[in-house]
């Protein structure tokens, strides 16, 4: 008898334009090709880079934790910035990622401002560590960080998330407009 896994999780997140996701989705499968690498693939609508995982639970969000969320995260003020991942790795716990190192600076500007909102309250619980990241598959092979051609783009948005876990369904409750 297995252990009971959460169904829902709820995050806050950068997503990439469709026409910058195409590029990721197009290079995830020539790097997966090219190291052998089997997982499957986060489809093209799913990558993220996540800016704070809110949290998990075995059932659907209730809508007074929604409208705390968003009443919270639209106080977060913040231009919009370019985004560049300019590296690939493994991460130890088998996540193949782009990452990058200065062209991450406004994602960790964001992922702080977001923190300090939510955390006033214990929305969240504080992680140890942020590594902007944007995953592009599960894999047991690891692969040394290299660098790559830039994937760049101008985020104008951050959104709420609500992943059904295991179902590949991800759900936008909420977007917000950076200045």
């Amino acid at each position: 008898m297995g252990t009971a896994r959460p169904t829902d999780r709820l995050f806050f997140a950068v997503l990439p334009d469709p026409r910058t996701a195409a590029r990721i989705a197009d290079l995830a499968k020539r790097l997966c090709e090219g190291h052998g690498l089997n997982g499957r693939r986060l489809e093209t609508e799913h990558l993220h880079a996540t800016l704070l995982h809110v949290g998990d639970d075995f059932f659907a969000p209730p809508p007074e934790l929604i409208s705390e969320l968003v009443r919270r995260a639209s106080s977060v003020e913040m231009p919009s910035f370019r985004i560049s991942f300019d590296r690939v790795m493994s991460f130890r716990n088998g996540a193949f990622v782009l990452c990058g190192g200065e062209g991450v600076a406004g994602l960790e500007m964001l992922h702080e401002r977001l923190k300090t909102t939510m955390t006033v309250e214990g929305m969240t619980r504080s992680a140890s560590a942020f590594t902007p990241h944007m995953t592009l598959l599960r894999d047991p092979r690891h692969v040394p960080s290299y660098e790559i051609e830039p994937i760049t783009w101008t985020t104008r948005e951050f959104v709420l998330v609500h992943s059904l876990l295991g179902k590949t369904t991800h759900r936008h409750p909420a977007r917000f407009a950076l200045s």
